[in-house]
């Protein structure tokens, strides 16, 4: 049966909400628990379609993932599986992240090249590059990363790019591998500050946790841990988006606003009056929000994965704006969907230049990925009547009750089986 959401425009929204435990964090320190014998408990999780399908995973290495709510437990045998099930694999990218633990743990790796969202190319050259360095053999043979290796061993390690995946996948090898490993041109995300604090707990030796150079200095073996999932700041940042969007006015509660600097001052620069605590803020935009520019970076630069929020105000926003998008080519497929619903919007290789209008008009649309489908139900918010946004499931696999936040905040969207 197909699904779609049913958005009415017009609405302001208004309220608070809750952000739980962050996709790009919970996923990772699930294929983590992979690196010790016994149980490692995660709490504060989401409860996404992404964390079933690493449960699959998991379960297909030999583990045993109990869910209870916002709470995972892992069970780790003594013995691994080093191939996990290909078909669990393709469900999603993150599941990609075992390579790394089943190599430390293994020294063993046949993992099916993952799927996930359709945002461009995302090979995993670093990934194998890294692995090498750190004394394993890796190559590609039908459709698999194929790594093994007798011993890790310690090594000076240069990113050409600062890949969340790559250095995740090496980190978690480098814990268990003899001598001291150094990555330099590491990802500086929160979600890596957050897998090193795991580790940490799990009794592994790392340095420079938060910023661009990790020092891990290899140990025998790991323990279970209990750990909390840190907040989404992606999903965080897209309440706030809609706030900005809409006119409204959102509280903001369980996740650091210092992880969102930069979206929130590009918002400020848009007309939002921002506030802040400890684990919480607030966006409020009283008028029609003025055209801003955004340019992809890594963090702490603007995130990828806020780019179709970007392009939603852009489109309704007092003014012209520009978006440039360095990291996936095929971030702009969302465009042509926007265009559906009015948006004076064109393209030149990686920039985009997005006319703001006033009001824009509904459509059916389809949702490429996860951020794209948000995108487009917080554009329907902005459009004159109902809006139909199809392959919703992409939705299910990153927001946590999307649809029960929506309306509590005063929108009318409503999931429909056709």
């Amino acid at each position: 049966m197909s699904e779609h959401f049913r958005v009415r425009g017009g609405a302001r929204l208004r309220g608070a909400v809750d952000v739980v435990g962050a996709k790009n964090s919970v996923l990772k320190l699930m294929a983590a628990a992979l690196l010790a014998e016994g149980t490692t408990t995660l709490t504060n999780c989401p409860e996404i379609l992404d964390v079933p399908y690493m449960a699959e995973v998991l379960c297909s290495l030999g583990c045993t993932v109990d869910i209870d709510g916002d709470t995972i437990a892992i069970t780790t045998p003594t013995e691994l599986s080093h191939r996990p099930d290909g078909e669990s694999m393709r469900k999603l990218r993150a599941s990609v992240c075992v390579l790394g633990p089943l190599v430390g743990r293994c020294k063993r790796a046949v993992v099916a090249l993952p799927g996930g969202d359709a945002i461009g190319s995302r090979p995993l050259d670093m990934h194998q590059s890294g692995l090498r360095q750190l004394g394993a053999h890796s190559d590609i043979e039908h459709g698999c990363v194929v790594a093994e290796a007798e011993n890790l061993h310690g090594a000076q390690i240069w990113l050409d790019f600062p890949s969340m995946g790559a250095t995740e996948n090496i980190l978690m090898a480098a814990v268990l591998a003899e001598g001291t490993t150094v990555i330099d041109n590491a990802a500086r995300e929160p979600e890596i500050s957050d897998l090193c604090t795991l580790l940490t707990q799990m009794g592994a030796k790392i340095e420079g946790a938060g910023t661009s150079t990790l020092t891990v200095h290899g140990v025998e073996a790991l323990v279970p841990a209990e750990h909390e999932v840190i907040g989404d700041r992606i999903v965080g940042a897209t309440w706030a988006f809609a706030a900005a969007t809409t006119r409204g006015d959102i509280t903001v509660r369980g996740v650091d606003p210092h992880h969102l600097d930069l979206v929130l001052e590009k918002l400020r620069i848009a007309g939002a009056e921002v506030t802040f605590g400890e684990r919480e803020f607030r966006v409020v935009q009283p008028e029609r929000p003025k055209a801003v520019d955004f340019v992809t970076l890594p963090y702490p630069g603007f995130a990828t994965d806020l780019q179709p929020f970007a392009i939603t105000l852009a489109s309704v926003a007092e003014g012209t704006s520009m978006i440039t998008e360095n990291l996936f080519e095929s971030r702009f497929r969302f465009i042509e969907e926007m265009m559906r619903l009015g948006a004076d919007a064109r393209t030149d290789g990686h920039h985009a230049v997005i006319r703001g209008i006033e009001q824009l008009s509904s459509a059916p649309v389809w949702a490429s990925d996860i951020r794209a489908g948000v995108g487009l139900v917080l554009a329907g918010l902005c459009a004159d009547g109902d809006t139909e946004v199809w392959d919703v499931f992409h939705i299910d696999r990153g927001y946590p009750k999307f649809v029960e936040n929506m309306t509590a905040l005063g929108a009318d969207v409503a999931r429909v089986n056709a």
